[in-house]
């Protein structure tokens, strides 16, 4: 995040490599928007798996280059997603305005768990991963629950670009109950695909809502092991593997986990936009906590029991 010398803000601060504890809340310097930038006050972020993965250094090696080698760069502000409100712009920023209720991804910057974040106006497509990228909420989405959006949609939505989802193919979605699950039962039934979605028997009535047309309890009976075989097994929650999900993949099937996607673009967030607009799509909320009860969100996440996204609300302060 861009700094100032005047002005402070909470924040919660990753300050070392570990447990949910590591977490504290700081006061940090307030940032200030670059002549590109837009400074948001922050209403909402998520506690994404991204940023659990992140404060336990998994992957070691790509999360110690990027933030810190032996602990973590000073003052590391986690937050992966937001929501908020545009206070302030640069000079030369022209498609916002003090006042929108905005939504996005932060970026390699991070800077969600805390009152201001500062996003470019634009970036180069391909380049958002790295800068981040912002856009106005739709006017249907509480802004509370915007925050949820941008990381799970979005990353659901290019696994099945990748994968060319299309009317009439089958796939199967391990880890259906979960933040990218959720988001990807929905993406394939608006495509027109037979979804058969694996979770937990607890979790049925919830991904049926979202359009699954089978399920699967995966606490009683290991999918790759069944006779049915799909065009696509998208391993939302990375824990199946290639080799075995091969068994149950059609010729020329194909399998996705999260990793080598091509780099999400406007036009993407613009597309997540439109279908959140007609109804298509929208964010399943599991619990809130307040931004000072961090520590205990990153502590739920962790048990890997979620129900889609978990929000770390910043404040009560929500415009009408």
């Amino acid at each position: 995040m861009t700094r100032v010398e005047n002005g402070s803000m909470k924040a919660i601060v990753c300050a070392k490599y570990g447990p949910p504890e590591v977490l504290e809340m700081r006061e940090v310097e307030k940032p200030t928007p670059k002549d590109t930038e837009v400074l948001i006050k922050v209403y909402s972020t998520t506690t994404h798996f991204g940023d659990t993965r992140i404060r336990r250094a998994i992957p070691l090696l790509v999360v110690r280059l990027l933030f810190g080698l032996f602990k973590p760069k000073k003052n590391l502000v986690l937050g992966i997603e937001l929501s908020g409100v545009v206070e302030a712009i640069g000079k030369d920023v022209k498609s916002f305005k003090p006042g929108d209720r905005v939504f996005g991804l932060t970026g390699f910057g991070l800077g969600g768990y805390a009152e201001y974040c500062c996003l470019p106006e634009k970036v180069k497509d391909g380049t958002q991963e790295r800068k981040g990228i912002v856009i106005k909420i739709p006017d249907s989405l509480s802004i509370s629950d915007a925050a949820a959006i941008p990381s799970g949609s979005l990353t659901a939505l290019k696994n099945l670009q990748k994968a060319k989802i299309s009317e009439h193919k089958k796939i199967l979605i391990n880890g259906a109950s979960g933040s990218l699950g959720t988001y990807a039962v929905q993406l394939a039934k608006f495509y027109g695909a037979e979804v058969t979605a694996v979770c937990s028997a607890k979790n049925f009535k919830l991904v049926k809502s979202l359009g699954a047309d089978k399920v699967i309890d995966y606490t009683k009976e290991d999918f790759t092991k069944k006779t049915d075989t799909y065009d696509i097994v998208y391993d939302a929650v990375m824990k199946t593997g290639r080799r075995k999900s091969k068994k149950v993949l059609n010729k020329n099937g194909i399998y996705l986990n999260n990793y080598w996607l091509s780099s999400i673009k406007e036009a993407d967030f613009i597309f997540i936009k439109k279908l959140i607009e007609e109804n298509h799509i929208f964010p399943i909320i599991d619990k809130t906590y307040p931004l000072s009860e961090a520590v205990e969100a990153h502590r739920y996440v962790d048990t890997e029991r979620k129900r889609g996204n978990v929000l770390l609300k910043v404040t009560d302060e929500y415009p009408v």
